[in-house]
């Protein structure tokens, strides 16, 4: 049996993409987030800087591991896509209230964005969105409690039927980066007033 030769940072990070692509599993956890960090994920939440970030990906909830982020904010807080991609799913859930689920551009990852307070006008699925885009805002909606407003933000690698519902969790907190969005966005860019 020849030896096995060390494969370089990229050698790795380049076979893990071509398995995505192709919808090959990859067992490596970090080669996993190794892919997203090249996508250089937003923080979903525009001014939360990444020192307030708290990883709650293995907190328990109840008898489940959480399996995301929890960002606090400001009720009705912009919540903006973390990559490109395309919005697949608008689902009002039990736990998750108002959310939002968005494939990324090679449809391999799924995010998600629960307990929003309402959808940025125009935001429908289907519809392809860029790195800054305004989804929605914070609230509380589903399982949320009333008095702690927050952005329940999960990420999911698809299995080869990508379905929107269905995936392993990732933890979000090791690849999530500070960099604001293009001020104001393209889609619903104004922050939802209390009137609304």
């Amino acid at each position: 049996m020849p030896p096995r030769t060390k494969r370089t940072r990229q050698q790795s990070l380049l076979a893990t993409i071509a398995c995505l692509a192709t919808g090959v599993a990859v067992a490596d956890e970090g080669e996993i987030a190794q892919v997203l960090a090249s996508r250089h994920l937003m923080i979903p939440v525009p001014g939360v800087s990444r020192a307030a970030l708290r990883d709650t990906f293995t907190e328990r909830r109840g008898l489940a591991a959480h399996e995301a982020l929890d960002i606090a904010a400001p009720r009705g807080t912009r919540v903006v896509a973390v990559d490109d991609g395309r919005v697949v799913k608008l689902f009002l859930s039990v736990p998750g209230g108002r959310t939002v689920y968005q494939f990324d551009p090679a449809g391999n990852f799924a995010y998600y964005y629960a307990h929003l307070d309402a959808y940025a006008e125009g935001v429908h699925e289907g519809m392809n969105v860029k790195r800054g885009d305004v989804l929605g805002y914070v609230g509380t909606t589903g399982n949320a409690p009333a008095e702690a407003p927050h952005l329940h933000f999960a990420i999911f690698r698809l299995g080869p039927e990508k379905h929107w519902w269905q995936g392993d969790a990732v933890n979000p907190y090791p690849v999530l980066n500070e960099t604001d969005p293009v001020i104001g966005g393209r889609i619903g860019a104004n922050r939802l007033s209390v009137s609304e």
